[in-house]
């Protein structure tokens, strides 16, 4: 047996909370997320897997969990697949954050792999802890995680020799699947 690692960015999150930077906070699923997160289980159930992992955040664990009961194994939440974290930034409206520090916030679009939010994290402290996971998978099975779009993005483009300013590209959309081998 190889080993497949199947990366499932999570539903999308409640409405309330679009335009807000929420990065590592807890926010909740809103119904077209809980309507994505049973869509997941289902098209994932169909799958022959051994692992299932998600970030210990509601976001992701309803979906690994729903996945779990389906098909009879348990789910391990693993923290190193979180978002980054933004440090004073988490919870507060975008543009309130530009309000307040203008062209500063340009550094995580300008210098992705170096700038830090107040706080929070650098884009490199986030890839390493998401390959350390990655790293450490068994060579053999099927392993899903359910994660977020920057970890994801930094596993990709690690793994592609994608420079660190274009993984924004690499980002899945909420409920997006992305299989690697």
């Amino acid at each position: 047996m190889s080993r497949t690692v199947t990366l499932v960015r999570h539903p999308p999150v409640a409405d309330s909370i679009v335009g807000f930077c929420y990065g590592a906070s807890d926010v909740p699923l809103g119904p077209e997320g809980i309507a994505v997160a049973r869509e997941l289980v289902v098209i994932l159930s169909q799958r022959s897997v051994t692992r299932i992992v998600h970030t210990g955040l509601s976001r992701t664990a309803v979906v690994a969990e729903g996945l779990a009961e389906r098909i009879g194994i348990p789910t391990v939440a693993d923290f190193r697949l979180r978002e980054r974290h933004f440090g004073t930034w988490e919870l507060r409206r975008w543009d309130d954050i530009y309000a307040e520090t203008g062209e500063e916030m340009m550094g995580i679009i300008q210098a992705p792999d170096s700038w830090r939010p107040p706080g929070g994290e650098t884009l490199f402290e986030m890839r390493d802890r998401a390959l350390a996971w990655y790293h450490e998978l068994p060579a053999d099975g099927h392993s899903i995680a359910i994660a977020h779009g920057g970890p994801i993005a930094a596993i990709l483009g690690t793994l592609q020799g994608v420079p660190a300013a274009e993984w924004v590209k690499l980002i899945p959309r909420p409920g997006q699947i992305v299989s690697i081998s």
